[in-house]
């Protein structure tokens, strides 16, 4: 009877813990781009403007770029952007990354550079079709 108990305490205590664990999946960082996410607009009224009342507004429009990762997976293409615009971190190409999905962002943690786990939005998803894939999958259609 006290071993069942020591047992039943013992998978009480360690359950718990093991479920707080957090499960990474792996990719590789295959390529970043700019790409437009928006615009900057700046404006100012001449001073015959301000006085008149008329629309003698100067303005200059930039056009702003984010950076957009393509993180690979075992079985998706993910495209990401950084959730944080004003400091994103440039991470290595070409390096593994882990990376989990909580909620509506993707976490990455890339071991090389540090342990900070940064956040992503996922801009698109594409299930990734290898050529293995496909001839296997072109095979069996075959039969």
């Amino acid at each position: 009877m006290k071993k069942v108990l020591v047992i039943a305490v013992l998978l009480a205590v360690v359950l718990p813990v093991q479920a707080k664990e957090k499960s990474y999946e792996k990719g590789v960082l295959l390529q970043m781009e700019s790409t437009p996410c928006g615009s900057a607009e700046k404006g100012s009224k001449t001073f015959a403007g301000e006085i008149l009342g008329t629309d003698g507004e100067h303005k200059s429009t930039q056009q702003l770029l984010c950076q957009e990762y393509i993180l690979q997976s075992d079985r998706v293409i993910y495209r990401i952007r950084p959730r944080d615009d004003k400091h994103p971190a440039l991470l290595p190409i070409g390096e593994t990354a882990e990376f989990r999905i909580e909620k509506d962002r993707l976490i990455l943690h890339v071991p090389e550079t540090n342990d900070k786990e940064r956040e992503y939005s996922v801009v698109s998803m594409t299930p990734r079709a290898d050529p293995a894939d496909a001839r296997s999958a072109k095979d069996n259609s075959s039969r």
